[in-house]
């Protein structure tokens, strides 16, 4: 039996690049959104070589991994928008679909033509999502900006890091998959109102803006004790408490041990557990689990936090001997929060919850071959919301969109790529491009 999808019969025109404006049109596919990515071979730096092609295959404007994991459940259609022709093809097909996205700097589709009011004139009810780095109005809204930059400026940059030392920043852009997340909900809202109201709007996110709110409560220590945010004192990812300084709860939580990773058998670079005792009785769960004798020492918070050290070498003497995984399972079955730490590969081979719940799927790609992709990480009863198309060739689907969807004619698709609208003039076409023009 075929369901439904949520967003099915919704046309997105996906004008965004590299990461956050293609992770939020990524999950508007998802929900059975058919999207259509308006690229240019010489301007797509997603598609650029990059660390994740996969070794000896020959590297191409296909064959970026990344490019494939962050653009699945689209369409693509290579168009120069910066031609007269061109243009007039993407207001012809923006007059047929529902939203457009786009995440460039606030000037950059003003200039092309392809701002919200001129594209008002063809589609009236249009919503028009606008991810930019700094929004589209203020002092320094033409600035640009990219997801590091953007959690530097946004606070986080700053909370990251061991104490005294320089901020570390984070290990990914996670500004940009979380400003997509944001996009695909201001798409949804600019949707949902247009159904209520028959009326489209343009929606103006800022990427930087819109990391703010993760600083979480540090932005309300600050606004009602005064406290400014202060590294010294705070985890170095994993203690909740840092050796020598005073034992005052934070904005990240309360005070407390064991709060820590454990090394795990057989100890290697990836072995750890952690875990978390957030009271007395888990702890003496814990004491339990390990078959330990009740120590004084470790009775109360304050005592365990007094001797953090020796409490957290007896638990790497009994974490040492099991696997991380096992570790897990004991302490879950007795009430004791506990996880393993897991690398890329931990996740996707090993983690028995992500397989149960269909995390990393399978998708085929004409020049990837088969590997595995990340699905939706939500799960709806009536409407699904799964993978459904690998990442699209560049320019895969101009010929159906061309001819198929705006009723153009083959002779017109011909023109079109000997005059550059639909291609570089001088740059060489890939196999299936010659296959469409035949």
């Amino acid at each position: 039996m075929a369901f439904p999808k949520a967003l099915q019969n919704i046309r997105v025109v996906d004008f965004s690049w590299v990461r956050a404006g293609p992770w939020a049109t990524r999950w508007l596919g998802a929900l059975g959104a058919e999207i259509v990515k308006i690229e240019w071979p010489e301007t797509e730096r997603g598609r650029l070589p990059s660390s994740t092609t996969p070794q000896g295959m020959e590297t191409n404007l296909n064959t970026s991994g990344n490019f494939n994991d962050t653009n699945v459940n689209k369409k693509s259609i290579t168009l120069n928008v910066r031609s007269p022709k061109g243009l007039e093809i993407a207001k012809r097909l923006i007059s047929v679909s529902d939203i457009v996205i786009e995440n460039f700097s606030s000037r950059v589709l003003q200039k092309w033509g392809l701002g919200y009011e001129e594209l008002c004139k063809v589609k009236p009810d249009i919503v028009y999502v606008s991810m930019s780095g700094y929004g589209h109005t203020g002092r320094d809204h033409a600035f640009t900006t990219f997801g590091p930059v953007a959690q530097a400026v946004s606070g986080l940059t700053w909370q990251s890091g061991l104490p005294d030392a320089p901020p570390a920043g984070w290990g990914w852009s996670y500004m940009d998959d979380t400003g997509g997340m944001y996009g695909a909900m201001c798409a949804l809202t600019g949707l949902y109102h247009r159904n209520m109201t028959g009326k489209g709007q343009h929606i103006d996110q800022s990427q930087m803006v819109s990391s703010v709110p993760l600083n979480g409560p540090a932005l309300l220590d600050f606004t009602v004790n005064g406290r400014g945010t202060r590294r010294p004192g705070f985890p170095p990812g994993n203690r909740a408490h840092w050796p020598g300084t005073p034992l005052v709860d934070n904005y990240r939580g309360p005070t407390v041990a064991p709060h820590n990773a454990y090394r795990a058998s057989p100890g290697g670079y990836n072995d750890w557990c952690t875990i978390v005792c957030h009271s007395d009785a888990e702890w003496r769960a814990l004491e339990a689990l390990m078959g330990l004798p009740q120590d004084p020492r470790f009775a109360t918070a304050s005592g365990r936090l007094a001797h953090q050290e020796d409490l957290d070498t007896l638990i790497e003497s009994w974490t040492s001997t099991l696997g991380k995984y096992d570790i897990a399972e004991r302490c879950q079955a007795a009430g004791i929060r506990a996880l393993p730490v897991q690398s890329a590969e931990d996740r996707v081979e090993n983690d028995p919850q992500l397989r149960h719940r269909g995390m990393y799927l399978p998708m085929t790609h004409p020049a990837l071959g088969t590997h595995k992709v990340q699905n939706a990480p939500f799960k709806m009863s009536a409407t699904p919301a799964t993978n459904t198309l690998p990442s699209p060739m560049i320019g895969q689907h101009t010929r159906d969109i061309v001819e198929g969807l705006l009723g153009y004619s083959h002779n017109d698709l011909r023109a079109g790529y000997d005059d550059g609208t639909f291609w570089p003039v001088k740059r060489p076409r890939f196999s299936y491009q010659e296959e469409m023009l035949q």
